[in-house]
């Protein structure tokens, strides 16, 4: 499972203002443009404890306001005119445009004057062995400062496409530093997870639009959403999927269109879900919905989100494997989406096992606020995936796949980040359900304490917040621990049931 991020895009369209000196002109959101003049302001005059120094710039990526006014802006950081990696900042104001601090994992300001002694074309080349892919391709390459605990390095961010030997498509970026022409860092930017009437959820009803006498498989309120089917190729968006009696598919694989109802009905529940219980509209919370693609490549077990085509794409599965169309895969793929345009979790190290977990988890909650008796809830992931009925990932003990770790120890990082968001599961898993056998597993802790679960609805609400309000592109997991007790605290109260909870579950995975 994957999720593409196009290089650079976030500064298309965003404002900018040097740190010392505010923009004339607003944009065309005037809150939104407001709260960036005032929350750079706010950075300007905390620039110490905010690492603002001459010649930064910022852009505006959103803003979440709370019920009682609080802003939260999340910024992108730039120096001397090149993109700040991990120097993303969230500025938190009160009422009254009052300073309430700020979220970030920079370490220092970007060192300036800073020169490449390696031409953009040997990155290139650097770039290019350090992919795996089948066939590839320079697709783009910008100077940027990388950040990290050390500080920040000027380096190269190549993006290498091209295809895996699968089919699935590649987005690797590649962080070669400019000086040295060493390979710092990559990530798979199209993100993937497993190899891999509805199919999976039986009988369900599927947002249509009739077009003259035909209804296409289009849910008009849920942002437009529509279904297409690729018919076994890797590009474009197929046909859209039609029926002349607004019943599509019959349950059956043999039918095409079972797939196409199945990946209709995956967008619509995630839709629902982000909308009933987070009030956020729509993956970007711009009232826009995705389009989503099935029969993808031929025996393709795989399922990705891209951010660049804005869309979720399905494969039929191969030998062994069943349609990757099932609900916490829907759910798991487009909240790549929804990490992507908020804390932008960078796909490496401990913020990628993060960004996976966050996936998982969010899935899991689709899955259950569905409430579909073909496919109830559980804290599995893709459970209807396999013909054995073997699940990819566990999160009551997340270890039980062999590979994902239960707790946190320094080495976590270096895991894939498929098996280093088990520690994250494992958290989730303690803080809503509780240590200790029960109906969905049973799950031990590292430091042999007994947690007390607080339930989906408040474990759930506090992940969201973490994730929206407080973490940056490089929150590691003692960032996601400090994350997850501002937004209990703010849900809850510090001191609280909850919030205790939240403490006690990080520490009975590790993270104290």
């Amino acid at each position: 499972m994957r999720r593409t991020t196009l290089l650079g895009g976030l500064a298309t369209a965003a404002l900018l203002a040097a740190a010392g000196t505010l923009p004339a002109t607003a944009s065309a959101a005037p809150v939104s443009s407001d709260a960036f003049t005032r929350a750079v302001a706010q950075l300007k005059a905390h620039s110490g404890s905010a690492l603002v120094a001459d010649g930064q710039s910022f852009t505006l990526k959103n803003v979440q306001t709370d019920a009682d006014g609080t802003e939260h802006v999340r910024l992108n950081r730039y120096a001397d005119g090149l993109p700040v990696l991990g120097g993303d900042t969230v500025v938190h104001l009160g009422k009254g445009n009052t300073w309430k601090g700020a979220s970030q994992s920079l370490a220092a300001a970007p060192t300036r004057g800073a020169k490449a002694r390696v031409s953009a074309a040997t990155a290139g080349r650097v770039a290019l062995a350090a992919s795996t892919a089948a066939t590839r391709r320079v697709d783009g390459t910008q100077l940027v400062h990388d950040a990290d605990a050390a500080g920040t390095t000027l380096a190269y961010e190549v993006v290498v496409g091209g295809a895996y030997a699968d089919g699935t498509p590649s987005e690797l970026h590649v962080l070669v530093d400019a000086t040295t022409g060493t390979v710092r860092d990559s990530w798979e930017g199209v993100q993937r997870d497993g190899t891999g009437n509805t199919f999976h959820s039986g009988t369900v009803t599927v947002g249509s639009t009739l077009s003259g006498s035909t209804y296409q498989l289009a849910d008009a309120t849920r942002g437009g959403h529509k279904t297409y089917d690729l018919n076994g190729g890797t590009s474009g968006t197929g046909t859209l999927v039609t029926s002349a009696s607004n019943v599509f598919g019959d349950g059956t694989l043999a039918n095409r269109q079972t797939a196409a109802a199945d990946a209709a009905y995956g967008a619509q529940m995630t839709w629902d879900y982000y909308k009933t219980v987070h009030g956020r509209n729509g993956i970007r919370n711009d009232g826009v919905g995705a389009y989503s693609r099935v029969h993808y490549s031929t025996n393709y077990a795989n399922a990705f989100w891209s951010d660049s085509c804005f869309c979720m794409t399905y494969g039929d599965g191969g030998s062994g494997w069943y349609p990757l169309t099932s609900l916490d895969v829907a759910g798991h793929e487009m909240t790549h989406g929804v990490t992507s345009n908020t804390a932008g979790l960078r796909y490496s190290g401990e913020s990628g096992g993060l960004n996976e977990a966050t996936s998982d988890i969010f899935g899991t909650l689709v899955e259950f606020s569905a409430a579909n008796s073909k496919d109830p809830g559980d804290y599995l992931i893709g459970e209807k995936l396999r013909s054995s009925g073997v699940p990819l990932r566990y999160m009551d003990k997340p270890s039980k796949d062999g590979s994902s770790a239960d707790c946190w120890s320094s080495s976590v990082g270096r895991l894939d980040v498929h098996y280093s968001s088990g520690v994250a599961n494992h958290f989730f898993y303690l803080l809503a359900v509780g240590s200790g056998s029960s109906s969905y597993g049973n799950s031990p802790t590292c430091n042999g304490s007994t947690v007390t679960g607080i339930g989906n609805a408040k474990a759930g609400a506090i992940w969201y917040r973490a994730l929206t309000r407080y973490m940056t592109s490089r929150t590691n997991y003692a960032g996601a621990r400090t994350a997850s007790l501002s937004a209990a605290a703010d849900l809850y109260g510090s001191g609280s049931a909850e919030y205790n909870a939240v403490t006690a579950a990080w520490s009975a995975v590790s993270v104290n």
